[in-house]
C-alpha cells in the first residue's frame, strides 16, 4: 500500500531531477560563455563580489521550507561546478588534508578546486605569492583565543591583499585508533587547540601529556599510525585517518569559532556590503591614536575590529589591525583613508572585501 503512494511521488520527484540537470547544465553552458569573454578580456576566474551577490540573491529570494543557509550551499557548489570549466582555482592552505583550513577552503570555493595543503602558514603565502597557488587560505583569528600573531605578522609583510573571510565553527573531538583511552601516553593537537579545550582535558586527563604539533590533522595522522597517541582534532580529520571517537565536542566554549583570510593579487570590487582592512601605526605620543582615529568619525566609517600587535622593528611600539564597514571605493570610506594615510606613521591597506556574518 505504502509503495503505491510513494510510486508517484517518486515519479515527480524524478521529473522534476530531470528539469534541474537540465537547467544546470544550461547554466554551465551560459559559464563557459562568460570564461570565453573573461579570457579576452583576461578578467579573473573567481570573483568573490560577484559570488556573494548571487549566495545573498538566493537567500533572499528563498521561499522555502529549504533553509537559506543550505540553499547558500547549494548555489556554491553549481558556482564551483560552473567555474572550474572556466579554470580550476589552486587554493593553498594550512595542511595536511582534513583541518580546519581545508574545510575554510570549500565553505569558500566549494569544491571543485584544487587544494593545495602547506606544512606552515608562511608556506601559505609563499605559494600565493609564488604563484604556485591562485589563493591562500589562513587562520586569522579564533574567538576564544584570539589572533593568529603569524598570520598578522606576514600580512604586514606581503605585498598580498584580502579578498574574501570565512567564518566557521570549530568543534573538537578526542580521538584514537581504537576508540579508547587504553594506553595512550600522549594527547596531541595543534597549540590553538589545546588552548581552546585546556579546561576539559584538566579535568578528564590532566595526567597526560600534551604536545603541541604543526596542525589537527598531523595529530590524527600520528595518531592513526600510534594507538599510544590520541588527537584532538575535526571529526572530517578522524574519518580521514581511521580514528574513532573517544569524547566529542570538547572544546571549552561551546560557540568556538576560527575566521580565516583569503589572501591573493585579485582587487575585489564592491558587492554592496564589505568591510575593508587595514594596518596603522602612529608616534608614540600622547593622543595619537584618538587622533588618527579621528577621520573614521568624521566621515561616519565604523570600525568592527581593532587590535593592536607590538611593533618588532621601526621607531613605533604597536601596529593596529583595523576592520572597517564599507568598501575603500566606497565615498565615505575613500576620503577617510586618505586622511589615514596623511597622518599615519605607517599606513597599509590589506584589502576589501564581502563582508560575512
Amino acid at each position: 500500500m505504502s509503495d503505491d503512494k510513494l510510486l508517484p511521488l517518486r515519479q515527480k520527484i524524478d521529473a522534476i531531477d530531470a528539469q534541474i540537470l537540465d537547467l544546470l547544465n544550461q547554466r554551465a553552458r551560459v559559464a563557459q560563455e562568460v570564461g570565453h569573454v573573461k579570457a579576452e578580456t583576461n578578467a579573473p576566474v573567481f570573483r568573490p563580489e560577484r559570488e556573494a551577490q548571487v549566495l545573498r540573491k538566493a537567500a533572499e529570494r528563498n521561499p522555502g521550507p529549504l533553509l537559506g543557509s543550505d540553499i547558500q550551499t547549494i548555489f556554491r557548489e553549481v558556482m564551483s561546478a560552473c567555474r572550474a570549466l572556466e579554470k580550476r582555482v589552486v587554493v593553498a592552505y594550512l595542511g595536511p588534508e582534513g583541518t580546519f583550513s581545508e574545510q575554510a577552503v570549500y565553505q569558500q570555493f566549494g569544491h571543485a578546486v584544487e587544494g593545495l595543503p602547506c606544512v606552515s602558514i608562511d608556506e601559505v603565502f609563499r605559494d600565493a605569492e609564488a604563484g604556485t597557488a591562485d589563493f591562500g587560505v589562513v587562520p586569522i583569528e579564533n574567538s576564544s583565543e584570539g589572533v593568529i600573531n603569524r598570520t598578522l605578522d606576514l600580512l604586514l609583510q606581503t605585498t598580498l591583499r584580502i579578498s574574501g573571510e570565512i567564518s566557521i565553527p570549530v568543534h573538537h573531538s578526542l580521538m584514537t585508533k581504537v576508540g579508547g583511552m587504553q594506553g595512550v601516553t600522549r594527547i596531541c593537537a595543534h597549540s590553538q587547540a589545546l588552548a581552546q579545550c585546556n579546561a576539559w582535558l584538566n579535568q578528564n586527563y590532566p595526567g597526560i601529556e600534551r604536545q603541541a604539533v604543526a596542525s589537527n590533522a598531523e595529530a590524527a595522522r600520528i595518531a592513526g599510525e600510534d594507538t599510544t597517541v590520541a588527537a584532538i582534532a575535526g571529526e572530517i580529520a578522524g574519518q580521514k585517518y581511521g580514528l574513532q571517537t573517544v569524547n566529542a565536542h570538547i572544546q571549552d566554549d561551546p560557540h568556538n569559532r576560527t575566521r580565516f583570510a583569503v589572501i591573493g593579487r585579485l582587487q575585489t570590487a564592491p558587492s554592496g556590503r564589505d568591510q575593508t582592512s587595514i594596518v596603522l601605526s602612529v608616534p608614540n605620543k600622547a593622543g595619537a591614536v584618538y587622533n588618527l582615529l579621528a577621520p573614521l568619525a568624521r566621515h561616519g566609517v565604523s570600525m568592527t575590529r581593532f587590535e593592536s600587535r607590538p611593533a618588532r622593528m621601526g621607531a613605533w611600539e604597536y601596529y593596529f589591525y583595523v576592520d572597517l564597514e564599507g568598501h575603500e571605493q566606497d565615498d565615505k570610506v575613500a576620503k577617510a583613508l586618505a586622511e589615514l594615510k596623511e597622518n599615519a606613521a605607517f599606513f597599509k591597506l590589506l584589502g576589501s572585501y564581502p563582508f560575512t556574518v
